[in-house]
């Protein structure tokens, strides 16, 4: 006599789990650059995260060991975003100037300006972050140029600490396209 296979698969069941685990931890990260724009990074716990992005505890940790891997997996969205955006862009100044009022527009970031400048600096020092890299590479995919990469990355991260306008972003990144590719 034959076995008989199941009739339920048990595909859907993981494929369901897979995005039920992706929404989770995409609202744990909104929770938690929420908390940042509010309070910064310094101020917030992981009790302050959970209960931003609705979640348990234990569904936090479940997901994250500590506030540093949720930090660490909130910069590399957030690079991950950028770069999309920069991808999207048309021009090479285009691409430098959408970054450029990203950067300067982050409510995260304008907190952080405040309540953990330290961090702030720290994090836009480690250029041997692979993240780093992958910013730099993109931002050279849209103006094909190394010079340019460089002084491009430069002052992206000046506009971190010093947020310009977006009159400002479209006329430095013309310029900075004009002067650099030619």
């Amino acid at each position: 006599m034959k076995a008989q296979s199941s009739p339920l698969s048990t595909q859907p069941k993981y494929t369901l789990q897979g995005g039920i685990h992706r929404r989770t931890e995409s609202a744990i990260l909104e929770g938690t650059k929420s908390l940042i724009s509010l309070h910064g990074i310094s101020n917030i716990s992981m009790i302050d995260i959970a209960d931003a992005s609705e979640v348990s505890r234990a569904t936090l940790y479940n997901h994250y060991r500590d506030k540093s891997a949720v930090l660490n997996a909130l910069i590399a969205a957030e690079v991950e975003g950028l770069v999309a955006l920069a991808s999207r862009a048309g021009t090479p100044a285009d691409a430098l100037e959408t970054l450029s009022r990203a950067v300067s527009n982050d409510p995260a970031l304008a907190s952080m300006r405040i309540h953990d400048a330290d961090i702030l600096i720290a994090i836009m020092t480690h250029s041997e972050n692979p993240l780093y890299l992958v910013l730099a590479q993109s931002i050279f995919e849209a103006i094909k140029s190394e010079a340019g990469t460089g002084l491009a990355m430069r002052w992206l991260l000046g506009q971190v600490m010093q947020p310009i306008s977006a009159k400002q972003s479209r006329e430095q990144a013309e310029l900075l396209v004009d002067r650099t590719l030619f």
